[in-house]
């Protein structure tokens, strides 16, 4: 099965008319514009974490100690 024919244009319809009986017409775009900053939230974390794990990758290994000798 291919996802064109799960989600296809009338199902997005039905989801849409579903969206604005639940939320109401007037959160519809607060409820995006908090998914937007979610989103570039999640990947601003995302671009963080691999700069720290680059910069931790040039430390030794905290786990391997002088006193394990």
């Amino acid at each position: 099965m291919f996802f064109g024919e799960i989600f296809g244009p009338d199902l997005l319809i039905v989801v849409i008319v579903v969206a604005v009986l639940v939320f109401g017409g007037a959160a519809i775009p607060k409820l995006a514009r908090n998914l937007g900053s979610a989103k570039s939230e999640f990947e601003k974390g995302l671009k963080e974490a691999k700069e720290s794990g680059a910069k931790s990758s040039d430390v030794s290994d905290p786990k391997s100690t002088d006193s394990d000798k």
